[in-house]
C-alpha cells in the first residue's frame, strides 16, 4: 500500500507531459499517425519519434526519416547498444529518400548519427531540460537549417568504430553491407576508431568504407612490431585530418637497418598529418636516441604528447625540450622513463620552456629522487596554468615532499596532485609500514590546513587510480 502512495505522489509531482500522451495515442493506429507526419508541425517530430523507438512502432521510424524536418538524427543518443529492427527501419527510410531524384519538401535530413551522442537533442524536445525556452529551440532549428541547401549531396552517416577480431555483431555488418552497396550516396564518417584487430582483411575490408578524411582520432591498440606499422603507414597518411594518434608497445630498433627504414616509411607518414595535436606513444622501444626524427615530422605544434615506458637519451630530452613543436603544450606525460641519471639542468629547462602554458605533467616511475625533485621545484612553481601533477612510484623523503608543497602552494590553478608516500613510509627491507604511513598523512594534513589553499592531494604507496594502477588515499581538509 505503501509503495502504491508513493508511486501516486511521484506521478502528481512529475505527471506525463500532454505533447507525449499525445505522441502515445497517435501511435495506437499507426496508419493514422504514418499519414498525419505530413501536417505534424516539427516541434513534435522529436517525441513522435521518441515514442516509435520505444514501442518498436518500424513502419513510422521508416516514414519519419522521410519526413524528417532537421539535419540531423542523432538516433544513437536513443540506443545504449545497437538495436538491429530500428537500424534496419531507419535505413530503410534513407533507401526510400535515395531513390528519390528531388528530396521530398518537408525532409531536411543529411547526417545520420549512430554514435552515443545527442542526448542533448532529445532532452531538449523531451521537456527533460525545463531551462530550455522555445526561442532556444527555434534557434537549434535554424542553426541546422542552412546545411540542407543541396538536397542531392551525399547523406553523411557517423560511428565510432573499435576493429576487433571476431567481434562483428549483427547490427555494425548490416551497417557495412549496406554502406558498402551504396557508397555514391552515402559517406560513413568515423572521427574515432580503435582498432585492436591484428586482421589486416579486417582493417582493409572496413577502410575500403570509411571516409579516411573524416577520422580525428586513431588508436593503435595491440603491441606490434616497427614493420607491422610501416605497413599500415600509408593508410594513415590518408588521414590527413587526424589531430589524435595513439600508439600501444611497438617492438623494433632503428638501429637495425629494417627497422631503420621501417621507421622512415613510419614518419613519412606523419608528414600528412597536418593537424595533428596529441600523440600519445606506450613503450615505443625503437625510440631511444630518435626522437628528434619523431619531432621533426610534426607539422604543428602539440597540446599534448605522452612518451611512456621506454628508454630515452639525454639527447633526446635535449630535442623535446628545444623543439618549437611544444611551444603550445598542455600536457607532457613521460611516465616510466627513468630520469635518474638526467642532468638536472636538462628537465629543468625543458618545465620551463612549456611552463606558461603546461595544465597537466605526469612524471610517475621516473626513478625521481630527492636532489632531482629538488632541481625541478623552482621551474614546477613557474607552471602557473598546471591543474595536474602526478609523480605516484619514485622514492621521495618527507622533507622533499613538503617542501614541493610548500612550493606549489602558489599555483591557483593546481586541482589534482598525486604523489608517493614518502620514502620514510618503508623499512629498511622496503615493507611499507601503514602506521608511520598513517602519521606522515597526519603532518601533510596539518601542513595542507595551515597553508590555507584549498587543494586535493592523493598519496599513494604504488602507482594511483589515475595512472592505472593501485588505490589512493587522498588529503584534502580545504576541499
Amino acid at each position: 500500500m505503501d509503495s502504491i502512495k508513493r508511486r501516486v505522489r511521484m506521478s502528481a509531482h512529475n505527471p506525463p507531459r500532454l505533447v507525449n500522451l499525445a505522441a502515445m495515442s497517435l501511435l495506437r493506429d499507426e496508419a493514422l499517425a504514418i499519414w498525419s507526419l505530413e501536417y505534424l508541425p516539427m516541434e513534435l517530430y522529436p517525441t513522435l519519434f521518441m515514442a516509435a523507438f520505444s514501442l518498436r512502432r518500424s513502419e513510422t521510424m521508416m516514414a519519419m526519416v522521410q519526413t524528417w524536418p532537421f539535419a540531423r538524427l542523432p538516433l544513437g543518443g536513443l540506443m545504449k547498444k545497437p538495436h538491429q529492427e530500428t537500424l534496419e527501419a531507419v535505413l530503410d527510410g534513407l533507401d526510400v529518400l535515395l531513390a528519390q531524384k528531388v528530396q521530398p519538401r518537408k525532409c531536411k535530413l543529411r547526417v545520420l548519427d549512430l554514435r552515443n551522442t545527442g542526448q542533448d537533442f532529445w532532452n531538449m524536445w523531451s521537456g527533460d531540460k525545463y531551462h530550455v525556452t522555445s526561442s532556444s529551440l527555434m534557434a537549434s532549428v535554424a542553426k541546422d537549417m542552412p546545411r540542407t541547401k543541396h538536397s542531392l549531396a551525399p547523406l553523411e552517416m557517423y560511428v565510432d568504430l573499435c576493429l576487433k577480431e571476431n567481434t562483428w555483431g549483427k547490427c555494425i555488418t548490416y551497417l557495412f553491407t549496406w554502406v558498402e552497396q551504396r557508397k555514391g550516396s552515402i559517406h560513413l564518417c568515423c572521427k574515432k576508431m580503435k582498432i585492436v584487430s591484428r586482421s589486416r582483411e579486417t582493417i582493409k575490408k572496413v577502410f575500403r568504407i570509411v571516409k579516411l578524411d573524416c577520422i580525428q582520432e586513431v588508436d593503435l591498440n595491440f603491441t606490434q612490431k616497427l614493420s607491422s606499422l610501416a605497413k599500415f603507414a600509408p593508410l594513415l597518411g590518408k588521414m590527413r585530418n587526424v589531430q589524435k594518434l595513439l600508439l600501444s608497445p611497438i617492438h623494433g630498433s632503428a638501429a637495425e637497418e629494417q627497422d631503420h627504414q621501417a621507421l622512415l616509411q613510419f614518419t613519412s607518414q606523419i608528414l600528412r598529418l597536418q593537424y595533428l595535436r596529441y600523440l600519445r606513444m606506450e613503450g615505443p622501444s625503437f625510440l631511444e636516441g630518435r626522437l628528434n626524427q619523431m619531432l621533426r615530422c610534426l607539422k604543428i605544434p602539440l597540446y599534448n604528447i605522452s612518451i611512456t615506458n621506454c628508454l630515452l637519451t639525454e639527447l633526446d630530452l635535449t630535442h623535446l625540450s628545444q623543439s618549437p613543436k611544444i611551444c603550445q603544450l598542455k600536457g607532457l606525460n613521460l611516465s616510466g622513463v627513468t630520469l635518474t641519471n638526467f642532468c638536472p639542468k636538462l628537465i629543468q629547462g625543458l618545465l620551463e620552456k612549456v611552463a606558461d602554458t603546461l595544465e597537466e605533467l605526469n612524471l610517475n616511475l621516473c626513478g625521481i629522487t630527492d636532489s632531482l625533485l629538488t632541481a625541478l621545484v623552482p621551474a614546477l612553481s613557474c607552471c602557473s596554468q598546471l591543474r595536474v601533477f602526478s609523480i605516484c612510484g619514485n622514492l621521495i623523503s618527507m622533507a622533499v615532499l613538503q617542501s614541493l608543497l610548500r612550493h606549489t602552494d602558489g599555483l591557483s590553478a593546481l586541482r589534482l596532485e598525486f604523489y608517493p608516500a614518502p620514502r620514510e613510509s618503508y623499512s629498511s627491507l622496503g615493507i611499507l609500514n601503514q602506521e608511520r604511513l598513517a602519521q606522515l598523512k597526519a603532518e601533510l594534513w596539518q601542513l595542507l590546513t595551515d597553508l590555507g589553499h584549498p587543494r586535493k592531494i592523493w598519496i599513494s604507496p604504488s602507482p594511483c587510480p589515475y595512472c592505472g594502477e593501485d588505490v589512493c588515499d587522498h588529503l584534502s581538509p580545504n576541499a
